[in-house]
């Protein structure tokens, strides 16, 4: 095998896009690691029944035209992997002359997730834009308005949008054309002006000061095209000026992603690759690096000499190959992040070392989902306590409210015995007036037992689902469990509290782990069925033995050790779903695992 041969496939190999090759029959010639991890191994197979478990071509396959020169870019959502794509095909010929399909499948789930988040801060913002009470603009370079919100249309008299954008901004804005100038200079030199005091004209004409925060807008080829600002009367400035700071801010955040980053050094650890991502996520300019910084200065002292240890040892993923594992990265600004590298050795045709090659990925969104994790873990141990406390409370007050009623009314009956006149007869008032005051107290502990009741509203049990094992999903890989879900297609939203979904969501998984402690597989399913969304939770645990099956859902039931609970988990989740109207049933099988299945009613369409 030639030299680029090697060099292409190790290349391929680092990639985080899968990558397969199909000849004209559909048979699957090639299969990059990427792709072979996400589909399995199918070289050999029908591209078909690999990626789609189907005896029959894809929906979406353009193979003919494909295979008749021409290519083609489409995105596609395959349930066997529950992952969105971005699938390219294009046709090659080999030296042969035999024509292939290049087919390449680049993961877009979790940006078309953050497009749907950028989606409704876009209409956030367009909110704050129409209802912020500040005069908020966009405006072209020549002078006339593109839009405005209402604010600036009552801030200067104007009745209507339309005749407000037919203006022209110097002879009917500016009380004095010369500002205008003035203003236009100042902005083109620095990129925007702040605060800068100027008096405008209202629609009757008379004049209103008014401070200008503007930025310039450019356009693809950098050239100014026009401003977009704020208008502020002097009283409100202040106030209104930091709320837009802060949405502009917000925005800011919102749109930032990151991506896959891919860099490649010599044998001498200098930098020959740096994309686009690694720029963005450590923050030097490929023109800064390549060739003129050195690998080590991306790692903590002595990491970058630990990795290429790891690359020539057959000990941990086998000679020339670093297996996906975190580490630790410095930004150029000091800052330390952590994320996920996967690297290769290259070598030539001789088998000698040419250069190593790796592929990372930022973990600061995965770490921040863990500590929401932990903080929900809290949530629902704080939320177990409470709903003891009141059913404890309860319960005492239950069993004392019996004897206190007997003995009143043996108080009543001695009271007829004895006359008003006696002595002893203020001693039975008394102790009946006591009585009566504790009843009461009791009664009271009654009422404060009584949990409020959370807002229901409806929602989708399947995004409810994915947010809990999206949290617990490294957690759950740490244990050697696997994740499966089989979501039936248009569920049905429930009527719901969804804090108390969540607490019992939770606390499945929760359980399923611990019945796990070896290792196992947990299955989700979400169906309808008889009026009812059927969401099930499946181990191949430890299992419960029958005798404890009937006891599982009462209070401090446990069958785990005291360090890991004190049996109130399934009660409180008992008592929510049943609140619902639902219902939680249980199989299990001792040493085969546990199902736990819980019903929620379908929301009812005159809700």
């Amino acid at each position: 095998m030639d030299k680029e041969k090697i060099m292409l496939n190790s290349i391929l190999d680092t990639i985080e896009d899968g990558i397969y090759v199909v000849s004209q029959d559909f048979t699957v010639e090639f299969m990059n690691k990427k792709m072979i991890e996400l589909f399995g191994d199918g070289i050999g197979q029908k591209c078909f029944q690999i990626v789609n478990k189907s005896n029959s071509l894809c929906p979406w396959c353009r193979s003919d035209r494909v295979f008749k020169g021409e290519s083609f870019n489409r995105e596609v959502f395959l349930p066997k992997v529950d992952k969105t794509f971005e699938i390219t095909s294009s046709p090659f010929k080999d030296s042969d002359g035999r024509i292939f399909k290049l087919g390449i499948y680049h993961d877009i789930t979790e940006r078309k997730h953050r497009e749907a988040r950028l989606k409704s801060s876009m209409e956030d913002y367009r909110r704050i834009f129409e209802h912020v009470a500040v005069g908020v603009y966009i405006s072209t370079k020549e002078g006339k308005f593109v839009d405005a919100n209402q604010a600036l249309l009552d801030m200067l008299g104007y009745y209507s949008k339309e005749e407000f954008l037919k203006i022209d901004i110097v002879k009917d804005l500016y009380l004095y054309p010369e500002d205008r100038k003035k203003f236009q200079k100042m902005i083109e030199r620095d990129g925007r002006v702040i605060d800068y005091e100027v008096k405008f004209k209202r629609r009757d004409g008379s004049p209103i000061p008014v401070l200008m925060t503007s930025h310039v807008r450019y356009d693809h080829q950098g050239n100014v095209i026009g401003y977009e600002g704020i208008n502020v009367d002097q009283t409100q400035r202040y106030r209104m000026e930091r709320k837009l700071r802060e949405a502009h801010d917000f925005m800011n955040k919102i749109v930032q992603s990151a991506p896959i980053s891919i860099m490649a050094a010599d044998l001498a650890g200098n930098i020959i690759i740096w994309n686009k991502a690694a720029e963005r996520t450590l923050g030097y300019r490929s023109d800064e690096v390549i060739g003129k910084m050195h690998i080590t200065r991306v790692y903590p002292e002595g990491k970058a000499y630990e990795i290429m240890k790891v690359l020539r040892s057959v000990e941990e993923g086998g000679l020339g190959v670093f297996p996906p594992q975190p580490v630790l990265y410095v930004r150029q600004d000091g800052k330390i992040i952590e994320g996920n590298l996967s690297a290769a050795m290259i070598y030539d045709d001789e088998g000698k070392e040419v250069a190593t090659v790796g592929s990372f990925v930022d973990l600061t969104e995965r770490i921040e989902m863990e500590r929401a994790l932990s903080k929900t873990q809290e949530q629902l141990l704080h939320s177990e306590k409470l709903a003891a406390m009141g059913r404890l409370t309860s319960q005492v007050a239950h069993e004392l409210n019996n004897p206190l009623y007997g003995i009143m009314n043996t108080l009543e009956l001695l009271k007829s015995e004895v006359p008003p006149e006696n002595k002893r007869r203020k001693l039975l008032d008394m102790s009946l007036s006591e009585i009566v005051r504790l009843a009461d107290m009791l009664k009271k502990m009654l009422s404060f037992s009584k949990p409020e009741q959370e807002i229901k509203r409806p929602v989708n049990v399947v995004t409810i689902v994915d947010e809990i094992l999206m949290l617990h999903e490294k957690q759950l890989q740490e244990h050697s469990i696997k994740i499966k879900t089989d979501y039936a297609e248009e569920i049905t939203d429930v009527y719901a509290s969804t804090n108390q979904l969540r607490q019992v969501f939770l606390n499945m998984v929760s359980n399923a782990r611990d019945a796990m402690p070896d290792g196992g597989e947990l299955t989700v399913k979400i169906f309808i069925e008889n009026g009812f969304v059927n969401i099930r939770f499946a181990d191949t645990g430890v299992g419960i033995a029958e005798d404890n099956l009937s006891k599982i859902f009462d209070s401090f039931f446990t069958t785990k050790s005291s360090v890991k609970g004190v049996g109130l988990g399934l009660s409180v989740c008992y008592g929510f779903i049943k609140d619902h109207g639902g219902d939680i049933t249980v199989e299990s099988t001792p040493g085969a695992g546990t199902a736990f299945t819980i019903l929620l009613p379908v929301q009812d369409s005159g809700e």
